[in-house]
């Protein structure tokens, strides 16, 4: 789904992550964004960017959009990389 809010009154960064993830967060909010609603959670969200993740509750009674997660799709690609490398590892 595209999840695009017209209007931000700003961004909840509960976490203090860095300015600049804030600013993507805030451009992708508002020109529009691939996402992905939660399944287990009303007003949750993935959305995604070329390089990032985030994971954001919007409220349903004001739009505020609260900064819950954000990684690097790259990071996770590498961590899986090593997982699977280090369970081929093994001697018996």
């Amino acid at each position: 789904m595209l999840l695009r809010l017209e209007h931000l009154s700003g961004v909840v960064n509960a976490r203090s992550y860095p300015t600049e993830i804030i600013r993507e967060l805030e451009q992708l909010l508002l020109e529009g964004s691939s996402a992905s609603p939660d399944l287990r959670r009303k007003n949750f969200y993935d959305l995604k960017s070329r390089e990032r993740t985030f994971f954001v509750y919007i409220s349903p009674l004001d739009s505020q959009v609260v900064l819950i997660a954000a990684w690097l799709h790259a990071s996770r690609e590498i961590e899986l990389a090593v997982e699977t490398e280090a369970s081929m590892n093994c001697t018996v």
